[in-house]
This record gives structure tokens, C-alpha cells and sequence, in this order.
């Protein structure tokens, strides 16, 4: 009698988490991104993007910048925007990445945009990314692979003038 109470309870457990899972838009990422989630709920550091890339101001891996943009027609864009992200309205702005180490790196927004990074040699290529609707604590996280040096992030296709950021490395996995 008492291991079929065990079963119960433990079904009805798992009936509970698996409901309070699905109650939390941002539980579906591909990648645990608890990193990120930490970073979000933390207050940002409020920054001005640039119209053009020589000016852009410098952020710092692990830290959550709320960012001003600018309407994406007044920015002189390194990369075109693609035809999803030019859109009546859509917001831009250039910031700077010095990446000391080489390695895994994610970029995380809390809303719908394009990311794009060019480092000396060109456009760096996206390696992967996840993304969550109805989630803004991250809403998208982008992967790249990047070298050390000075990356030029270029962001386009957002939504409103304000987007939250995050720049990690990436959590090694096991």
C-alpha cells in the first residue's frame, strides 16, 4: 500500500514541474542559458549605440547593457540588413567587443534583432542560435566563434529604441 502512495505522489511531482516548466517561457532554450537568465535579472549598464562603427562604444563580456539605438535608416550599416530585419520603424546602432581570449562567445538580446559581428577578417558567421517567444530574459541568443581582438557588433532590425544585451563566453560543455 505505501509504495502505490509513493507512485502517486511521485506522479503528481511530475505532473507539477512539467506544468510549471511550461508555465516559463524562457525554459526552452537548447542551451542551459542560467548564465544569461543571472545576467538579466540584474540592472543594466545604460549605453548610446553610434551611427557609424568608428565611434562605437566598448562593452565587456559578462555584464547586461541597456542599449539606446537609433532609427536603422541614419546608420551608415557595415553589414546590409537583410529583408527581415528592414522594416519601417526598425531600430540600429554599432557597439564594440575586445575579445581577450578567443573562443565560444554568446550574445543575448531580450527581443527579436539581428546580430552581426565583424571582426579584420570580415563577417564572423553565427555558429548556432536558440531563441524563446515570450521570453525577454533573454529572448535570443546568438553563438559565435571569435578571435581575440576588436569585434565590431553591428545591430539592426529591432523593434524599439531600447534593447538589453549581454555578451558571454560560452559555458563549456560537458
Amino acid at each position: 500500500m505505501k509504495h502505490w502512495r509513493t507512485q502517486i505522489i511521485a506522479l503528481l511531482f511530475g505532473v507539477w514541474a512539467a506544468t510549471a516548466h511550461a508555465d516559463d517561457p524562457c525554459a526552452g532554450f537548447k542551451w542551459d542559458v542560467a548564465p544569461e537568465r543571472a545576467l538579466f535579472a540584474a540592472d543594466a549598464r545604460a549605453l548610446s549605440a553610434v551611427r557609424d562603427a568608428d565611434s562605437a562604444p566598448e562593452l565587456a563580456s559578462g555584464q547586461l547593457y541597456g542599449i539606446s539605438l537609433l532609427p536603422q535608416a541614419s546608420v551608415a550599416l557595415r553589414v546590409p540588413a537583410g529583408p527581415k530585419s528592414s522594416f519601417a520603424g526598425a531600430f540600429a546602432g554599432f557597439a564594440r567587443l575586445n575579445i581577450a581570449a578567443g573562443g565560444i562567445y554568446r550574445v543575448s538580446l531580450d527581443q527579436p534583432g539581428w546580430i552581426d559581428l565583424v571582426g579584420e577578417q570580415g563577417v564572423i558567421p553565427s555558429s548556432d542560435f536558440s531563441g524563446q517567444r515570450g521570453c525577454s530574459a533573454p529572448h535570443k541568443v546568438v553563438q559565435f566563434t571569435l578571435p581575440a581582438g576588436r569585434i565590431l557588433l553591428q545591430l539592426t532590425g529591432i523593434g524599439s529604441a531600447q534593447v538589453r544585451l549581454t555578451l558571454i563566453r560560452a559555458p563549456a560543455t560537458p
